[in-house]
This record gives C-alpha cells, structure tokens and sequence, in this order.
C-alpha cells in the first residue's frame, strides 16, 4: 500500500460484482461495507460473501467497514472477518468512546489487526483524541459526517467545518495519519467534488473516500501537490540541504524544520505524479 493513500472506494459487500469492479478501478484503498449499504436481510450474505473474497489476497489493500458494534450484526461480522488473510483493516463505524476500541484490539480481533474508527456523531467528535489515542491498534480516525450532519440538524456544509478540524488536530495530535475526507454524496456532481475536496485539503484532509469509482481522478487530482508546489517544496529542500539551519530564502520565504519537513511531505506525494 502507498504510504499516502488518497482514494478510498466503498464497495457494498452484498454485491459481489460491484467490489470486484472496484477492486480493478485504481483506488489505494477498497473498502467493503457491511453497514449502511446492507439492507438488514441481506446482512449474513454481505457477510459471507466478503469472508470468501478475504480467504485470499485480493490485489489492493481491503477494508471492512462492519456493523455498529450495538447492532445484532457487529460479532458476526468481525469474527467472519477479522481473520481473513486478505483483510488489511477493520472500520468501526459511530465509535463514541475508546473504551470500544480497546474492547475490539483486546478481546475481538487478532492481535495487532489494524483498527480504524469512524466518528459519526456530537459525542464521538468530543472524544476525538481519547479514542485517537486507545489502543496501539487504532491507526487512524475518520469522520462519518452523513450521520453527523444528522445529529447535529446541521444545514449548510460549512455547519460542519468545526468538527471536521476537531477530528483532524486529534488525529494529527495522536501522532496519526491525516484523516481521510468523508464521501462526498452526489456521485455526478464531479465539479462539487473537486472544489469540496480543495476545501477540505485546506483544512488539513488527506484524502477522500469515495462511493464511485468516477469520483476517484478527481480526488487525487484535488490532494496531489500542484507543480508550483512541487517547484517551491523542491527549493526549499535543497536549500535545507545546503544549510541545515533556519534560514531566509532570496525571495523572503522563512525555513525551518517544520517548513522542510512540510516539503518533503509534498515532494513524496508528488512522486505519484
């Protein structure tokens, strides 16, 4: 796997064909749902069906997105699932408190499983960092904002930009990745996408998931360094390069170890140019 996923595709795990297609569509990251796009009779054949995928090493990384772990469907689906030698990552989806992660790392899943939690509401945005930080297993957080916009009766998108930045100073604070974008829902609104995804990179987003394999080129496009960026990220690193110190460039531009780190962030990224 890239060490900088950008793209992360729901499949629904009743559907077979479908995560196939998305298996070959070019995403970093195939992420097969159990939960809300499962209608609840066709949860034990989801469940099946993706187990089956799993029993052998599917050509990209495979999350499972599982059940509500309060649901009749969360046991079942973590212990179908959680020892597949294909899957790389559980998703646990409407986590409010680290005391579910650690129950999961502890007593539900193979030892050192990684463990990703999906925050979807007011209180699991206020516990952001506890659960960000409760079990070495947890390796990244993520915000669910459907159910959150929901819960909170928000109506305009920007409702919404407070608690996307308490998630992503939480993750970054816990010494996690950058969180992925959640899903932005209209799957033909590409010009929509592109600037919600510009506004989201802004805000400190890695990233997008995705529920259409044509959102995928945008959302990269959206998150990869353009080439000024890369043209000032390569200046800097090479001015570092010469002089390790904090220093000034010719064009006024101040440099230190946070801005060359920043930098070669950029320039990995730019790699998959």
């Amino acid at each position: 796997m890239t060490a900088f996923p950008l793209t992360w595709l729901y499949a629904p795990g009743d559907r077979p064909p479908v995560v196939a297609k998305a298996l070959a569509s070019g995403a970093d990251i195939v992420v097969v749902d159990l939960e809300d796009a499962v209608a609840p009779d066709r949860k034990a054949y989801a469940r099946a069906a993706t187990a089956e995928l799993l029993a052998e090493l599917p050509p990209v990384p495979v999350h499972v997105r599982v059940n509500a772990l309060d649901s009749p469907w969360a046991g079942q689906d973590i212990a179908a699932v959680a020892p597949a030698p294909g899957l790389c990552a559980l998703r646990l989806p409407k986590i409010t408190s680290p005391a579910e992660v650690v129950r999961i790392a502890q007593h539900a899943v193979p030892a050192g499983l990684p463990l990703y939690a999906l925050l979807e509401t007011a209180l699991g945005v206020e516990q952001a960092y506890a659960v960000a930080t409760a079990h070495p297993s947890l390796r990244g957080i993520a915000l669910g904002e459907a159910d959150l916009r929901a819960d909170l009766d928000v109506r305009h998108d920007a409702g919404l930009d407070w608690s996307r930045s308490r998630v992503i100073v939480a993750a970054r604070a816990a010494g996690l990745p950058p969180p992925a974008q959640s899903v932005h829902p209209d799957v033909h609104d590409l010009e929509g996408l592109a600037a919600s995804c510009g506004h989201g990179r802004a805000l400190g987003f890695l990233g997008r998931a995705a529920i259409h394999p044509r959102q995928l080129p945008v959302i990269e496009r959206a998150f990869l360094p353009t080439e000024e960026e890369i043209e000032q990220a390569e200046t800097i690193v090479k001015a570092a390069a010469a002089d390790p110190g904090a220093q000034a460039l010719p064009d006024g531009r101040f440099i230190d170890t946070a801005v060359v780190t920043a930098a070669q962030r950029t320039l990995s990224l730019a790699r998959r140019r």
